[in-house]
């Protein structure tokens, strides 16, 4: 029995001091009142709620494609999930009838692993549940001490009142547990092997960069070049084959700037959504903004005076576009950095160095399989390894303090929010104002308690994430098994362990502060007042896991998706880069489900000798989650970034230590309701330890098999019939470069009923008049009407182009399927690894690497207002990529990744074509003549690149960005004025 439980009633409570009521309520402020019916409640509540949210989606699904099944639409052939019919249970059969194996190639690997432990935990469940509720349900009822006829029928089911031999029932049963999951981790992990094998065999791995690729790390200075990187294998593995190797290279600030880029350009998209909002009535005032603090003229600008949003968020994405580019063509002077990478022809080779340098550091490098390239967290891959070890030393300990501080404001919710009146105790004027408002303050308790427990932890993993980072994690799905581990301790401390003993040591602080003469007596009743305790508290478990299964129909309906884009479109005005990002499938958050399920499975596992009842009930939550995150997986969810399944481990390290957790807690129920000799708890004992040894056992027997391709060198094709590298044919470069050299720009996007009002919001005052002269629909002065005459489009003589700079999205094209090939909308949607383009399998345009010319080597030119471009080159000319244009008839060279195209007409900024030759410096840009007359050619040499469909729309260009068709397109060849018109015969007539 509870010795504290009399405490309380010793002196009246209207005579208590709201002082004094405060810790009356600390002494067990995560109490929770059950009543008899209130685990039927719960059952009832859950699975009512649960089926009727699942048959309003069955009647949604049908009409609303775009939120219940986007990677139908977007998937490309090969990844595309299951067609699924219109009818309204025809979601249904996809899910029996698709393998393991077909969600692999549907979804992904980590999809697929989600799966197998989702499917695992239920299936350890059902069956704990069948032995646990059988062994130990009838002991504890029938042996039950209590023969009053007082205690509830639930406390009945628990040993609180059960001791001496019976107790024997709890230790048998807990090593039955213990070897059933053995069992079933034994077997899912040999599970996991065979997938990892057939992701290894699988097309996408064998022709991935990343699986042929290490990553050396902490390289020393002298090591720090391409060569250095060979040496260093080379001494250790001096039979490995030839090697390319590559250095990384300082990009410094770049990256940066390209971050200010990118939010400028999205700042601006903002500013003319809500500007051109009604084209036909435009605000009366211009949008203002303050100048960005980062603005290297900052100081120029009046303290604390807006300007015109518009024009400064313009010029300066100018700005920052010409110093991205003048980084860009510097960066070859910099200094290299202490890593890089070695690329081989045959993926075992690659695997079998790295498996034999696992614990060798040659030279101080650290030798690792390289990561995809969208994988790594580029910032943190310089720091040393002293940064590293001291950043992750204060990371942790501020994660320490973050988690030991949530204590407070916890108890804080448990004891107010969930109960209102218990405020009013303390605060006598809240009291009367919860007298006179009943109802609205029962929707604010049942609201507020709820809503600010979701919102942290919706917070929580993003904090963690960030945290993670700075620690120095190297890569995005490192990092996320980091969160997965912080958020697991997190959860447990705070909502297991804290809401487990809070109460009890509060009532032991108290009572020796009380009483120190009793302070041995008390400590001595320690070990009975916490079984005690938590037998009182399991039937709230219980509850608590049946009430999981409304948020799991809470996912499938994708309720928050629904009421945020409802909002979006209504009642903000979204740019169209926001629409279509709307329409793009969600990236899945594996770090806070994992953690959810291995939080609920830890409580099951806690309680499961306690309340048996509560086995079934995780039981059930896995049963329905099944169905439901399978279905998400499917046809909503994409991953973001794949980690080929690498988070097993994580998942079966925290599942043993759960398990090892609930051993502790057989023991103290042995200890304290055995016999007088402690037997059973000295035979509970070694369940710890038989975990540990699996644990070992497994870790040597499987992991390295996971990990590696290979332990071996074992060439694929022997010598003398060696097939030929299909990487190499294509001209797959073997080099990793940072993306901040690489990354196209992203070009402000505007809604097409804005794009006859947009080049005028251009022609009003000017800054200054020798801006002018410059570009398409430019004045000559400052205040002039008059204006230089338009470009033509490239063989479209007498077609105007459109204003540069701008990319005009009209109605029916904002949609992610669109867009979804683009890096700026598929690094956050998946990478593009399910729409039929991995950056990993082809990355035209590194610096450094062989470019084949398979897409568009460059953007559309920034906003343009009327200013004449910056004289940054030394010619006092605008820099151009690739120093030498080509007249029409001669073909480009290829292999620059930021050369510009020839005969495409394109209307550009000065960082990415000439100036306008219209106004000024009609031949300063003239090509000088080959060596030798232009020969015979092929005609797909000949022609510029151009993306498939007509004339593009976007930026004013015969392709535009994203190759969007908007008018026909006649081609250069078509042009009377080009080299080859009267020489070569046309494939098309008009």
């Amino acid at each position: 029995m509870d010795v504290w439980a009399h405490v309380q009633y010793l002196r009246p409570r209207q005579d208590l001091n709201p002082a004094e009521e405060l810790l009356q309520l600390l002494r067990n402020p995560f109490k929770q009142t059950l009543t008899d019916g209130a685990i039927w409640s719960a059952l009832g509540t859950s699975l009512g709620f649960t089926a009727f949210i699942a048959i309003t989606f069955s009647f949604l699904r049908p009409y609303n494609t775009v939120v219940y099944a986007p990677k139908l639409k977007h998937a490309d052939e090969e990844h595309a999930p299951p067609p699924i019919g219109k009818g309204y249970l025809a979601w249904i059969p996809p899910l029996w009838k698709t393998t393991e194996k077909e969600m692999v190639a549907h979804a992904g690997m980590d999809a697929a692993i989600f799966l197998r432990f989702t499917i695992m935990c239920r299936n350890i469940f059902l069956t704990l549940g069948v032995v646990g509720c059988g062994i130990l349900l009838p002991v504890y009822y029938t042996l039950n001490s209590d023969k009053t006829g007082n205690q509830k029928w639930f406390m009945r089911l628990t040993p609180s009142n059960v001791s001496d031999q019976p107790i024997w029932a709890l230790v048998v049963t807990a090593y039955a547990f213990n070897f059933i999951i053995i069992g079933f981790l034994w077997w899912n992990y040999r599970r996991v092997l065979q997938l990892r094998r057939i992701y290894f065999e699988s097309k996408e791995y064998q022709q991935s960069l990343s699986a042929r690729t290490l990553m050396l790390n902490d390289l020393p200075k002298k090591y720090a070049n391409d060569e250095g990187i060979a040496r260093i294998i080379d001494d250790v593995i001096p039979h490995a084959s030839f090697a390319r190797t590559a250095a990384a290279r300082n990009v410094r600030d770049l990256p940066n700037l390209i971050q200010q880029h990118d939010h400028t350009v999205r700042k601006l998209e903002k500013v003319l959504a809500k500007y051109l909002k009604d084209p036909q009535h435009l605000p009366p005032a211009r949008p203002t903004c303050y100048p960005s603090k980062k603005d290297p003229s900052y100081s120029t600008y009046p303290k604390g005076q807006k300007v015109d949003a518009i024009e400064y968020l313009t010029q300066r994405i100018r700005e920052l576009e010409i110093e991205v580019k003048e980084a860009r063509a510097n960066i070859d002077k910099r200094s290299t950095l202490s890593y890089g990478f070695a690329s081989y022809d045959d993926i075992s080779e690659a695997h079998s160095i790295a498996y034999a340098l696992r614990k060798k550091k040659p030279q101080g490098a650290t030798i690792v399989l390289a990561p995809r390239p969208n994988d790594i967290i580029w910032d943190n891959m310089p720091l040393t390894p002293a940064n590293r070890s001291w950043r992750r030393i204060i990371i942790n300990f501020w994660i320490t303090i973050l988690t030991l501080v949530w204590v407070a404001p916890s108890a804080m919710i448990a004891i107010f929010l969930v109960n209102l009146s218990n405020l009013g105790l303390v605060w006598p004027a809240f009291q009367a104002q919860l007298s006179g408002n009943t109802g609205f303050w029962s929707i604010v308790q049942g609201v507020a308690s709820p809503g600010i427990l979701s919102l942290v932890y919706l917070v929580l993993p993003i904090i963690f994430r960030r945290l993670s980072i700075r620690a120095g994690d190297r890569t995005k799905t490192g990092r996320e098994r980091h969160v997965v581990g912080k958020l697991y301790a997190f959860f447990v401390f705070n909502n297991l362990i804290v809401f487990c003993l809070f109460s009890t040591i509060w009532n032991l602080v108290s009572s020796v502060a009380n009483d120190p003469q009793k302070a041995w007596d008390t400590l001595s009743n320690f070990g009975v007042t916490l079984f005690i305790s938590l037998c009182d508290i399991s039937a709230f478990w219980v509850t608590w896991l049946l009430q999981r299964n409304l948020g799991a129909a809470i996912d499938l309906a994708q309720l928050w998706t629904l009421i945020y884009s409802f909002f979006m479109r209504k009642f903000s005005s979204p740019t169209p880069r926001e629409m279509i990002e709307l329409t793009a499938p969600p990236s899945f958050d594996y770090a806070s489900y994992y953690n959810y399920f291995l939080f609920y499975s830890t409580v099951a596992l806690c309680f499961a000798g306690l309340q048996p009842l509560v086995l079934p009930a995780a039981a059930l939550y896995f049963a329905i989650d099944v169905w439901l995150k399978k279905y998400l997986l499917l046809y909503i969810f994409v991953t973001k970034t794949e980690s080929g399944g690498m988070f097993w481990r994580v998942l079966f390290n925290r599942f043993l230590f759960g398990t090892i957790l609930s051993n502790l807690v057989v023991f103290l129920g042995a200890w304290v309701h055995g016999d007088g000799f402690h037997e059973m708890a000295f035979a509970a004992i070694p369940l710890p330890f038989i975990m540990i040894i699996f644990k070992i056992y497994c870790s040597r027997t499987f992991d390295d098999k996971i990990h590696f391709y290979s332990t071996r060198n074992i060439q694929k094709h022997p010598e003398g019939v060696m097939q030929k590298d299909p990487l190499r044919s294509v001209g797959l470069a073997h080099r990793f470069g940072h993306p901040a050299l690489y990354k196209p720009l992203i070009t402000p996007m505007v809604h097409a009923k804005a794009q006859n009002i947009l080049a005028s919001i251009y022609k009003g005052r000017l800054s200054d008049g020798r801006d002018a002269y410059s570009g398409d629909t430019m004045s000559t002065s400052g205040y002039s009407d008059a204006y230089v005459m338009n470009p033509m489009n490239a063989g479209k003589p007498g077609k105007s182009a459109s204003l540069p700079g701008f990319e005009i999205v009209p109605e029916s094209r904002l949609d992610f399927q669109y867009y979804k090939t683009r890096a700026e909308f598929a690094s956050e949607h998946g990478g593009g690894d399910i729409f039929g383009r991995s950056n990993d399998i082809m990355r035209p345009g590194t610096p450094g690497s062989a470019w084949n010319g398979s897409e568009p080597p460059s953007r559309s030119g920034s906003p343009t207002i009327p200013s004449i471009p910056r004289m940054d080159s030394p010619s006092g000319m605008p820099s151009s990529d690739i120093g030498t244009t080509y007249p029409g008839g001669y073909s480009q060279p290829l292999g620059s990744p930021y050369a510009s195209e020839v005969g495409t007409g394109r209307s550009r900024s000065p960082l990415y074509s000439h100036g306008n030759d219209s106004g000024s410096n009609l031949v300063g840009n003239a090509a000088a003549m080959p060596m030798a007359a232009p020969g015979t050619r092929e005609r797909s040499r000949e022609r510029p690149l151009r993306a498939p469909g007509g004339v593009g729309m976007l930026g004013g260009g015969p392709r535009g960005y994203g190759g969007l068709p908007q008018e026909e397109d006649f081609g250069p060849e078509h042009d009377p004025m080009q080299y080859n018109y009267f020489r070569e015969a046309r494939t098309r007539r008009y």
